[in-house]
């Protein structure tokens, strides 16, 4: 590129707050005129209003979408007090994540004209400028900084840059026209012959603290540590020469390359070459769209597609030549980068790949930018990888915009890594962490590896369940007006009583989500969890497996907030390895489940079918002189339980028969009640202003008989 170089993320540290406020201003204006430039590609007024594809909204909605998102979050955050445009600041506020790509946009929207969007961004410009230039301001800025949100629309207006540059290339091509600012490469030879080199393994280190230096998204925070095995890498990009190959071989038409979301994909779409090669009137004479013209194809520039169809191409070679190829993880290609002794890219000088806009506007060959042993470990484009993003251990969303990952928490976002040409400010950082769904076309390409393990896919799914959210947050969550766990308080009176017993199995009998299982093998050698419950269960055994729980809650109508639960934050790591989760009905246990020294029945026999047939054979399951704790608020209900089958809460014999009265009645001859009852309330969260506060009655019952 021409020009002065385009301007880096700041440091948001330092002691001299004047010369700060003059250089995110400078950040600002410099991506609020480059941004508007690139639209200046734009032929005619009527190609801000066609749609590139139909999956998005028209490039209209883009000019003013940044804009609009500057004033949105400023007035959440308490910086302005007014809006400047109410219904500009409404309909272009929320963009479009098709969910498939046949998840049409068929919405109709009145549009105000170029004119309108530009006098609205030049208002904005001068109230953000202002703003940046006179606000008060004190360093340094970080997470929880008031002008965190200024950096945030900065950086979340270069994403757009790149978003809407991938639109301008997919437009008609009468409806746009080359720019003296957006020139491509114009360099094109033979392509190289792609080969594997080696990486010896080692430990990847991921996440930031927030303190760090520069500005970041949710998803770059918090710490993911891991192992990487050695594996090989293919030493370049796929060029579009190598990835002929595949074209050439049938691989469109040969259904066994394609995974089956990439065949649904591909039989929709009826692909049957990258989506911006050409073909072209003659012979073989391939060609390659750019953003505002079609170029002669350069064979040894890098292949851009989606990741199905990366994946297709792994799955060709894998077949052709028996070595177990395909795209890198998240952690393979952060290992690769440190192995190459990369650094990030540094202010005043050209970065030395194509990144950041420093060199083209388009990619180049892959060939010219060398890293190491490799070409292109970081920019001219994306490297699709096989990670799903999932959030680091740790994670919390923004409280000024909680919806910016978290919906791409869902298995069907594919992270990809290494920035392309355009990718700029926070974007070209190694840590950078963005995704799109498998079929997304971007200024994406791909490198192969070849690895002895499969890919590791992390857990990134949030439990929705309300139920068993609710759940969730009672058994793992906070602490609400000053009561405690219950699970856990249930597991200490049971550990207290046992004294100097033998401590060997104990059996958590309606074990919801399983927080007591994990508190009593503390003290238990090994400890069971069983509940009537599949989905329940299905969360205990989760946290077992993955040591974490990630789930949504609601605080009002459609408002909901992220929990992620870990057990080693509850100091519960170390009894992973000493649970283990059933499903079962309490009223009819398999054999199989004996021999314990302590069985825990949290709020359970209110809740069973029969709760005779449970107090009559308990005494089986127990060691002698084995304990049997039962908690339970005594809210018998005929939902769960025919009232004949009570246990108490009745008249009989012209008296009060409570539960209690039942308990002894029914276990007598089998039990000693050790102590009096004690109360144990405990509260479970509905909403964010809604509680159930409840008491629980703890019976405590020593096997004599």
């Amino acid at each position: 590129m021409q020009g002065d170089l385009f301007q880096r993320t700041p440091v948001l540290l330092g002691d001299n707050a004047g010369a700060k406020r003059e250089e995110i201003y400078s950040y600002f204006v410099s991506t609020f005129n480059r941004y508007e430039q690139l639209f200046e590609m734009l032929a005619c007024e009527k190609a801000y209003f066609i749609k590139p594809i139909s999956l998005r909204h028209p490039l209209i909605f883009y000019l003013g979408h940044t804009a609009t998102f500057f004033i949105n979050k400023l007035i959440l955050a308490g910086l302005l007090q007014e809006r400047i445009n109410p219904e500009f600041e409404a309909i272009f506020a929320v963009g479009v994540d098709e969910m498939s790509w046949d998840d049409l946009d068929d919405a109709h929207y009145v549009w105000p004209t170029v004119a309108e969007v530009m006098a609205y961004r030049n208002r904005v410009r001068e109230v953000v400028g202002q703003l940046i230039q006179t606000g008060p301001l004190t360093l340094p800025i970080d997470w929880d900084h008031p002008w965190w949100v200024i950096l945030m629309g900065i950086e979340h207006e270069r994403i757009h840059l790149e978003t809407s540059s991938v639109l301008i290339r997919q437009h008609a091509l009468e409806y746009v026209n080359p720019h003296p600012a957006w020139q491509p490469c114009r360099k094109s030879g033979p392509a190289p012959q792609n080969q594997l080199l080696a990486i010896p393994a080692g430990v990847v280190r991921l996440g930031k603290d927030k303190s760090a230096p520069l500005y970041g998204w949710d998803n770059e925070y918090g710490l993911h540590e891991n192992a990487v095995p050695a594996f090989q890498a293919s030493r370049y990009l796929v060029s579009n020469r190598e990835f002929l190959d595949f074209v050439e071989a049938g691989g469109y038409a040969a259904d066994s390359c394609w995974e089956a979301e990439g065949l649904a994909w591909k039989a929709y779409s009826r692909a049957g070459h990258p989506n911006f090669w050409i073909k072209g009137d003659e012979g073989d004479a391939w060609r390659l769209r750019l953003m505002a013209e079609i170029v002669a194809m350069p064979w040894d520039w890098p292949v851009e597609l989606n990741c199905h169809e990366a994946r297709a191409f792994c799955n060709w070679k894998k077949m052709l030549t028996g070595q177990a190829v395909r795209l890198a993880t998240e952690d393979e290609w952060q290992r690769l980068h440190e192995y190459c002794g990369l650094t990030e890219i540094e202010p005043g000088i050209a970065a030395p790949a194509n990144i950041h806009l420093d060199h083209y506007a388009s990619p180049c060959p892959v060939s010219e930018f060398r890293h190491g042993e490799w070409y292109d470990v970081i920019g001219n484009v994306w490297q699709w990888t096989e990670t799903p993003i999932y959030p680091y251990s740790g994670f919390e969303t923004h409280p000024l915009y909680d919806d910016f990952t978290m919906p791409t928490f869902d298995g069907q976002h594919a992270l990809f890594k290494g920035g392309s040409w355009i990718s700029c400010g926070n974007e070209a950082q190694s840590c950078a962490r963005y995704a799109f769904r498998r079929h997304f076309f971007q200024h994406a390409g791909f490198r192969y590896v070849v690895a002895d393990v499969p890919a590791g896919m992390e857990t990134s799914n949030y439990e929705t369940d309300r139920l068993l959210s609710e759940y969730a947050e009672f058994h793992y969550g906070d602490e609400y007006f000053g009561v405690s766990n219950f699970p856990q308080a249930l597991a200490e009176i049971a550990i207290r009583a046992m004294g100097d017993k033998r401590a060997r199995n104990a059996l958590d009998l309606g074990c919801a989500t399983g927080r007591a299982t994990f508190e009593l093998a503390r003290h238990f050698e090994q400890v069971t969890g069983i509940d009537f419950s599949a989905r329940f269960i299905g969360l205990g055994a989760q946290m077992a497996e993955q040591g974490i729980l990630r789930y949504t809650l609601v605080d009002e109508g459609k408002l909901i907030s992220y929990r992620e639960r870990r057990l080693a934050d509850l100091g519960l790591e170390e009894t992973r390895g000493k649970v283990g989760f059933f499903q079962g009905d309490a009223c009819n246990l398999k054999p199989l489940f004996c021999g314990y020294d302590l069985i825990l029945a949290a709020n359970l026999i209110d809740r069973l079918y029969s709760p005779a047939k449970f107090l009559d054979s308990v005494h089986e399951r127990l060691n002698m002189g084995g304990l049997l704790l039962i908690a339970s608020p005594y809210t018998w209900l005929e939902e769960h339980t025919r009232i004949e089958e009570w246990t108490g809460g009745f008249k009989k014999n012209a008296g009060n028969f409570t539960t209690l009265d039942g308990l002894k009645e029914r276990l007598g001859a089998h039990f000693r009640l050790m102590q009096a009852p004690l109360d144990v309330p405990f509260v479970i969260r509905e909403t964010r202003r809604k509680f159930q506060h409840t008491v629980s009655e703890v019976t405590l019952w020593e096997r004599i008989a």
